[in-house]
């Protein structure tokens, strides 16, 4: 049985840092492609970052470049993300999702799996 757990979420003032972790079992997490969707109150999940089975290829979300940085260690089965400078439009639940395909997709329905989501809340 596939799980995707997120952990690391909360409330954290604007400026701050918060890093998200996602513990992954039940799939060979190596030959799989990790991203993070994230979906605010009233609005539809969006993809806000994602890496390839290699580590070769990253994708972000123009809005969060520079601020949002993915990563993840094979040998544990973890992908992070590393979320620096955040603003009030971070706050969000955020999901960790998995794709055999190897390589990141922006669109939801490509992931094969998904966590149960974590809060966070980014005050002003």
């Amino acid at each position: 049985q596939v799980q995707l757990v997120e952990s690391g979420g909360g409330l954290v003032q604007a400026g701050g840092s918060l890093r998200l972790s996602c513990a992954a079992s039940g799939l060979t997490f190596s030959r799989y492609a990790m991203a993070w969707f994230r979906q605010a109150p009233g609005k539809e999940r969006e993809f806000v970052a994602g890496i390839s089975w290699k580590f070769v290829t990253q994708y972000y979300q123009d809005s969060v470049k520079g601020r949002f940085t993915i990563s993840r260690d094979n040998a544990k089965n973890m992908v992070y993300l590393q979320m620096t400078s955040l603003k009030p439009e971070d706050t969000a639940v955020y999901y960790c999702a998995a794709d055999r395909s190897g390589t990141p997709q922006l669109l939801l329905y490509s992931y094969d799996y998904w966590g149960q989501g974590t809060q966070v809340t980014v005050s002003s």
